[in-house]
């Protein structure tokens, strides 16, 4: 298997990229003792999926894991609930506007989720942002949590970015592109970094900056 297809299936192969990692990035090997283990996150892949990771567009954590239960509780978690159901029902579940439309353009979309498994994470993401209301983010996070690929990294989230700042002493918080050039020395790991800063912002802000 390539580095590029290497993917997680359980805590083992998180832990086996930690101990990688602490080998190579100093500032990680400090970390990582007191954030071990490290979450392992895999979720179903699938239309469900891909619901909550539109969801978890640009709220916090909380608000996204009740918006989630207010969709469940209502029965809209079908691409056919979905279709069917009245932008005053979605709204009542707590959806956008524009997460309205999002979310109907995904049901319409009839994604072929298992040929999506077999897809490297460029074809994966690719496929995925050619969607309506798919940006990077989404589909990085769908490519991580859900496919179990190992190098992924969504250098456009901010936990990230602020977990870096902290962690590299950095002026500011780095932007996505300085992101993706700092984790390009974290491939073929780089699911697993992100795991590691994502526990490192739980640990420096006392909240979670994922689901």
């Amino acid at each position: 298997m390539t580095s590029e297809m290497r993917i997680i299936t359980g805590p083992d192969d998180v832990t086996h990229g930690a101990d990688w990692l602490a080998k190579q990035v100093p500032e990680l090997a400090r970390i990582l003792p007191q954030l071990r283990p490290l979450p392992l996150r895999l979720k179903p892949d699938g239309f469900g999926a891909l619901v909550d990771a539109i969801i978890g567009q640009q709220i916090s954590t909380s608000a996204a894991n009740a918006i989630a239960q207010r969709m469940k509780d209502a029965d809209l978690v079908t691409p056919a609930q979905i279709l069917s159901a009245s932008d005053d029902d979605l709204r009542a579940a707590g959806q956008s506007v524009q997460k309205i439309k999002y979310l109907r353009a995904l049901a319409e979309a009839d994604l072929d989720y298992t040929a999506l498994r077999d897809a490297s994470p460029e074809e994966a993401i690719k496929t995925l942002t050619a969607l309506p209301g798919i940006g990077p983010w989404t589909a990085e996070i769908y490519a991580m949590f859900s496919l179990g690929h190992a190098d992924v990294f969504p250098a456009g989230d901010l936990a990230l970015q602020e977990a870096a700042k902290v962690l590299f002493d950095l002026a500011e918080r780095p932007k996505p592109k300085e992101m993706r050039l700092m984790a390009q020395a974290w491939s073929p790991w780089r699911s697993v970094a992100a795991r590691a800063l994502w526990a490192y912002y739980r640990e420096i802000k006392k909240r979670d900056g994922i689901r």
